[in-house]
């Protein structure tokens, strides 16, 4: 089994964040939430229409 070297967690070698981690905005939010209601619209309002 290889025994890996772990790196200080608190160091960012390649300026990478998680998701988690970035702020957003009420904006981005709200496009968000459009992207979800024209997901349902798509996934069951079209087949209820069909």
């Amino acid at each position: 089994m290889d025994d890996h070297a772990h790196e200080d967690q608190d160091e960012d070698t390649d300026g990478r964040t998680t998701s988690p981690m970035q702020d957003f905005s009420t904006g981005e939010a709200g496009v968000g939430f459009v992207v979800l209601l024209v997901g349902l619209a798509v996934t069951f309002g079209l087949p209820l229409l069909l």
